[in-house]
């Protein structure tokens, strides 16, 4: 098979796959009903804040949103490992190099125009509810933010992808991922102090901020989670190689 047949085949199976469709749909549902939730109640109490960040502010139901978008990673790498799956696509496309590139570039490709699409329409359907407190596209980082925001959610599920097909279950790598961006990064950002800026999540988040502080800035921060998500999608590669279906 050829590298189009073999997106294409790709494409079938994660379209086909309900709980890989859900959690993607996920991603655009549950940032922006956060989004609308938090700003309506207390978004304009919480604009009025000194030390208040609008742009960055913006975006606070992502942290909730890369949740949906690591499952859909995630999911998308681990049905290849139930019932054998994995056995047939092989039989089909024997190059295996060819298999999870195309696998990764379609999970990546459609993690990116949800997520895109996510950040934009959580961004104005948050300013929506702020008044006069509201900014616009036109803000300055606004754009970038918006954009990278989209990038950062495509990259977190292609590190979910990686890590799912090193260690073979989805169930394991939501077990990893979650707590450690949710709890484990703070608890050593605080004890860290900069070289917690280097962590994937954090780093990736720097691209949110109108003025980036700390040891990376905005697209250099990007960068730093792009390299944690290309380490794992190249540990998935050697795995896959090395291991029997």
């Amino acid at each position: 098979m050829n590298a189009t047949a073999v997106l294409h085949s790709e494409w079938i199976k994660l379209k086909s796959l309900r709980g890989t469709a859900g959690s993607l749909l996920a991603v655009l549902l549950v940032t922006v009903g956060i989004t609308a939730l938090a700003f309506a109640t207390i978004g304009r109490s919480e604009a009025d804040n000194a030390g208040a960040e609008p742009v960055y502010d913006a975006f606070y139901a992502l942290n909730f949103g890369q949740i949906a978008a690591i499952t859909f990673g995630a999911t998308a790498v681990s049905s290849e490992y139930v019932g054998g799956a994995l056995r047939v696509s092989l039989a089909a496309v024997p190059r295996r190099g060819l298999l999870y590139a195309a696998k990764a570039a379609v999970v990546g490709a459609l993690a990116l125009v949800v997520g895109v699409a996510t950040s934009f329409t959580a961004f104005l359907v948050g300013q929506s509810f702020l008044g006069p407190y509201a900014i616009g596209l036109d803000r300055p980082g606004a754009v970038r933010a918006c954009l990278g925001a989209g990038i950062y959610l495509a990259l977190m599920a292609l590190l979910a992808a990686g890590l799912t097909t090193v260690l073979r279950s989805g169930v394991a790598v939501l077990s990893i991922l979650i707590p450690f961006i949710l709890i484990v990064s703070f608890v050593v950002g605080d004890v860290a102090g900069g070289a917690a800026d280097f962590l994937p999540d954090r780093a990736g988040q720097q691209i949110l901020h109108e003025h980036p502080a700390g040891t990376l800035g905005a697209w250099s921060g990007l960068a730093v989670c792009a390299a944690w998500a290309a380490a794992a999608l190249l540990a998935g590669w050697w795995s896959l190689r090395r291991r029997d279906a």
